[in-house]
């Protein structure tokens, strides 16, 4: 197994439709090419030819085309499709043209600063008036159940909402849920909660053999996951930037 006590230079997160997005913290070309391959290698079946979305926001400056350039070519290499950068800067808007690569407009608002407004003349200020009634509070939405199995292959979203599965979920399925996912009986496909940033979120399931977990975008595979918890009923939480694992009583 590879040993990645290391400082990484690229912190790799599971998006929401299990895109994954390669948010680069150092420039190092041969770095970053070498940690992905180690992790196609732990992991094919999750990781091969993977579509990953390339994320420049981490860093000072955006990197110039060539060197762009050598990083997709590398990352190809290593047995991943970079398929779009995602959006930070003009100057990474620039960049995509060059590579003729498409830009992921949703993280916009995440990274693109705001430029101030001009200061306004100041008007007389209005003599106070009663506060208006406050509107009423939204019901809350119910989270979406699934009571036959997910299978092979098959997608299961639960937007802003958790996901309650019934049955199991089959390997090479994924479920997602932007809050918790209780899965009642075999999960052993993927399962990504809190997939817009809930680090509240939680998983849970009555056995656990799952290909790939994550909450909030961070994740682990099998195979970094202790062999006495796999069959068992588990829950997982994301703790400090880890997810926690322990047995259900």
């Amino acid at each position: 197994m590879a040993n990645l006590d290391y400082e990484q230079a690229g912190e790799l997160k599971i998006g929401q439709v299990g895109i994954a997005n390669l948010r680069v913290r150092t420039l190092d070309v041969a770095q970053l090419v070498r940690e992905m391959h180690e992790r196609v290698e732990r992991a094919p079946r999750l990781f091969g030819r993977a579509a990953v979305i390339i994320d420049f926001g981490g860093l000072a400056r955006t990197p110039d085309a060539d060197t762009a350039r050598a990083l997709l070519e590398g990352l190809r290499e290593a047995g991943v499709l970079p398929v779009a950068l995602a959006y930070g800067t003009r100057e990474t808007e620039q960049l995509s043209e060059q590579l003729g690569l498409p830009l992921l407009a949703k993280f916009r608002a995440q990274y693109e600063p705001v430029e101030a407004a001009p200061p306004r003349p100041r008007a007389p200020e209005p003599a106070p008036a009663p506060a208006p009634a406050p509107p009423p509070a939204a019901p809350a939405r119910p989270g979406l159940m699934q009571k036959t199995p997910v299978r092979s292959g098959q997608q299961l979203y639960a937007e802003n909402r958790d996901l309650t599965v019934l049955s199991t979920v089959g390997a090479g399925a994924e479920v997602i849920a932007d809050g918790s996912i209780h899965v009642y009986g075999a999960l052993r496909g993927r399962a990504l909660a809190g997939a817009r940033g809930d680090t509240a979120a939680r998983i849970f399931c009555h056995e656990f053999n799952a290909e790939l977990v994550a909450i909030a975008g961070h994740y682990q595979v099998m195979e970094d996951i202790p062999r006495d918890l796999r069959g068992k009923p588990v829950q997982i939480w994301l703790e400090q930037e880890q997810l926690k694992f322990a047995a259900l009583p």
